[in-house]
């Protein structure tokens, strides 16, 4: 993408690395026209930049050593599914894994928090996708807090005054450890209005093609929707970091919420400055002997073979 198109630092405008000062109330949940975007243009930026997308995933695969793990939260209706199956679309299955985290099980209670994360992290070359993530704790547990007597927690660290802060921290220490081990860790709220989210809702009661994705209980959660708003404030404020930024997405407009989510993912690989890794002499000698070995099979021609030596 030429250096004077809009989306080239489209993601930067949302980018969170301080949250000292941070609002989420001054966040806005619709941005396309203020960054002089349209929907035609903005759906243009995104197919060729999945391509662009395809390239350097190729090449963080190649080269074995970085990886990039993209956390995704949102509200009930945020548009996680849609990000995945459309900034994913030119990607190679074998470079990239998704992970839906759910409500924890009995296994998942009965170790800490993290525990899940760490085994679904991604490997050297690959890109993880986390569909929510250890946010959950810092979110709707600290919405339901009652949530918490199904974790085998000691009741006297329950009680500690700093027991979210504490959470807070562990998840920072967590991606900043990632991160010095090559994983770089991109997270994205996509913020979503309380409008646009009762319009979804709508949708799939109305559209008999949509009601396979209506639940109750995302009706019932929408009642806290201040105190989800207060928790993600706090998150992002407590945990925002160079080294684990946030971007917090304008997602009222799908269209726009996958550019903003692609340009940042590009961003962060094209910063990697990664090379298809060198061959060396060794291999370049194998390579030639199983070149001529692989010519001498063939069967002859007129012409005799077109072949010329291995560069």
């Amino acid at each position: 993408m030429a250096s004077n198109d809009p989306g080239r630092k489209l993601a930067r405008r949302f980018q969170v690395t301080n949250g000292q000062d941070f609002s989420l109330s001054a966040c806005p949940t619709r941005a396309a026209e203020a960054c002089g975007l349209d929907k035609k243009t903005g759906k243009q930026l995104l197919r060729t930049r999945i391509n662009d997308l395809s390239r350097l995933q190729e090449l963080l695969y190649a080269e074995g050593t970085w990886s990039l793990l993209v956390v995704l939260q949102a509200l009930d209706s945020g548009g996680k599914d849609g990000v995945i199956k459309h900034v994913m679309s030119g990607i190679n299955p074998q470079g990239v894994s998704v992970t839906s985290f759910k409500q924890p099980g009995p296994v998942e209670l009965a170790h800490g928090y993290l525990w899940r994360e760490h085994l679904a992290a991604p490997l050297a070359g690959r890109i993880g996708i986390f569909n929510r993530s250890h946010y959950e704790e810092v979110l709707v547990t600290r919405v339901h807090p009652e949530l918490l007597d199904h974790e085998c927690l000691p009741p006297k660290l329950r009680k500690q005054p700093s027991f979210w802060e504490d959470r807070y921290q562990d998840i920072s220490h967590f991606e900043r450890y990632m991160a010095r081990q090559g994983t770089v860790v991109l997270k994205f709220f996509l913020h979503i209005s309380k409008e646009e989210q009762r319009q979804r809702f709508l949708r799939r009661i109305d559209h008999h093609s949509k009601n396979w994705k209506f639940s109750a209980a995302d009706i019932h959660e929408r009642h806290y929707w201040d105190d989800y708003q207060r928790a993600y404030e706090d998150a992002i404020r407590r945990t925002a970091h160079p080294d684990a930024p946030w971007f917090v997405v304008p997602a009222d407009q799908k269209w726009f919420e996958r550019l903003v989510v692609i340009e940042a993912i590009i961003d962060a690989l094209e910063k990697m400055d990664l090379k298809v890794p060198k061959v060396d002499p060794a291999m370049k000698a194998e390579m030639e002997k199983a070149r001529q070995q692989l010519l001498a099979e063939a069967p002859p021609t007129a012409h005799g073979p077109t072949h010329g030596p291995l560069h």
